[in-house]
C-alpha cells in the first residue's frame, strides 16, 4: 500500500509525461509533480518550452490539490462561479489554473497522494500527457472527468 508519493514515482511520472508529449509531437512541455501538500517532488521542463511554463504547470497541479478535484471539474466550476475562482489566484499560494492538464494522483485504494500539472500545448494535450505519466507509474489519475 502506498502511503505517499515517492521521489522515484514522481520522476517516473515526469519523465513519462514528457516522453508522451515528444512521442505525439506536441509542443514542448513542462511537468510539475506535487505531493499532497502541494510541495514539489519533480519539475521537468523541455529546454524548448516557453518561459513561465513551470509556474503554469505548478498552478494547474496545486489548484487541483487546493480544491480537491481534477482540472476538468475545476474548469466546470470556474465557468459556473467565475467571481469565486477569480479570488482563488490571490488566496492559493501557488495559484490555480482551472483547465485540463491538472490531474490528481491516487493510489490503488483511492487515497490522494499528489497531483500533476502539465503546460506547453493545449490543455487537452497537456492532460493526455499527464494521464500517460501517471499510468506509467502504475497509479490512478483523477482528471475530474
Amino acid at each position: 500500500m502506498i502511503v505517499s508519493l515517492t521521489l522515484n514515482q514522481a520522476l517516473r511520472i515526469a519523465t513519462a509525461t514528457l516522453a508522451e508529449g515528444q512521442r505525439q509531437r506536441f509542443a514542448p512541455l513542462c511537468v510539475a509533480v506535487l505531493d499532497p501538500g502541494a510541495r514539489p517532488l519533480a519539475l521537468l521542463r523541455d529546454e524548448r518550452a516557453s518561459i513561465n511554463r513551470p509556474e503554469i504547470a505548478t498552478a494547474k497541479a496545486a489548484g487541483c490539490l487546493g480544491m480537491g478535484v481534477g482540472g476538468r471539474e475545476l474548469a466546470r466550476r470556474a465557468q459556473a462561479m467565475p467571481a469565486f475562482f477569480a479570488t482563488l489566484a490571490a488566496i492559493l499560494p501557488d495559484g490555480i489554473a482551472p483547465v485540463p492538464g491538472g490531474v490528481l494522483i491516487r493510489d490503488a485504494a483511492g487515497a490522494l497522494i499528489g497531483a500533476v500539472g502539465v503546460s506547453g500545448d493545449t490543455s487537452d494535450k497537456d492532460e493526455i500527457c499527464a494521464l500517460a505519466g501517471i499510468g506509467a507509474a502504475g497509479l490512478t489519475a483523477d482528471s475530474g472527468q
